[in-house]
């Protein structure tokens, strides 16, 4: 019975050396050894590994890329607005034994780095980089963080600037502005369409002007527009080309020759004067017809009385 109480213990403790022994490996992980305090080798690859039991340690370190949200960061820009800023970081670990042995906590630190450069570029950039220019804003961040992470073994692979917060103030000012712009625009498109809309209509009264069917046409169109509308009153112009055809085919009148037509009066002359109005007569009155004075033809020299003869 002694022997089999021994025999069945050794069993058991060679039952737990050899699960303490035997560590499986993930795709996704490596396995760093270390062997009384110190690493032993390279990384274990994926899959069962053995280890010395009580002498060894195996410490997994996942290779995955992480996602860690940085918090909203509050800042001044360099134009002396103040923002907040959030942003996410995506980092993986490249050499797992700099991310075990090199930093305590390589997670922890990405995220500290990360918060003190989002603020540092807050900082140097302006609100309009921030708020359009967030392509070459996010590649300077990773940049700035994977400085120092290079020596944790971690690898940044990017930066993404998630929200940029502002003032009431600075929104309702912002919201002015592109308002302003929008009327500003849709003023320009409006001038620009008619000032095609007036070189448009300049070609078209010159092709009318050459063809008078064509403006015809156009009247006779814009009778039935007009008609359709169901209007009272319908005025129409006096067509034009009925003036024409008047004038031309109107015989201009000849100048007076002939010898019985009265004279014109030169030019400078008095008019002649018209006699003034008789007054009406009473009943017993009859109007006195005045006669031209008599002339008696001599006969010779009037003789001189105050000549004596001899």
């Amino acid at each position: 019975m002694l022997a089999l109480s021994i025999l069945a213990a050794l069993v058991a403790l060679g039952a737990i050396t050899l699960g303490n022994s035997l560590k499986i490996v993930k795709q996704y992980e490596r396995g760093v050894v270390f062997r009384l305090g110190r690493v032993n080798s390279e990384p274990r690859p994926p899959g069962m590994t053995a280890i010395v039991p009580f002498v060894d340690r195996l410490q997994k370190v996942n290779l995955q890329i992480v996602t860690m949200p940085i918090p909203a960061q509050e800042g001044i820009t360099r134009d002396n607005v103040t923002v907040r800023v959030d942003a996410v970081i995506y980092f993986k670990v490249v050499d797992p034994r700099k991310a075990v042995v090199d930093v305590e906590d390589y997670q922890l630190a990405v995220g500290q780095v990360a918060q003190t450069s989002l603020r540092s570029i807050i900082g140097q950039s302006e609100l309009d980089d921030l708020l359009t220019n967030r392509e070459r804003l996010n590649q300077g961040l990773a940049i700035m963080i994977d400085s120092p992470a290079v020596d944790w073994g971690v690898h940044i692979d990017r930066v993404e600037i998630k929200d940029v917060a502002l003032p009431e103030s600075m929104k309702r000012s912002m919201s002015r502005q592109a308002e302003a712009e929008r009327e500003r625009r849709s003023r320009v498109i409006i001038a620009d369409g008619e000032l095609q809309a007036s070189n448009k209509l300049a070609q078209a009264s010159e092709a009318m002007a050459h063809a008078p069917s064509a403006l015809q046409l156009r009247l006779l169109q814009t009778i039935v527009e007009v008609a359709a509308e169901r209007n009272s009153t319908l005025v129409l112009p006096f067509p034009v080309e009925l003036l024409r055809f008047l004038e031309n085919n109107t015989p201009a009148a000849p100048p007076t020759t002939e010898a019985g037509a009265k004279p014109t009066a030169a030019a400078g002359a008095r008019p002649p004067r018209t006699p003034p109005p008789r007054r009406p007569l009473g009943p017993n009155q009859t109007r006195r017809r005045k006669h031209p004075p008599t002339s008696t033809p001599s006969s010779g020299p009037c003789p001189n009385r105050s000549s004596s003869p001899g």
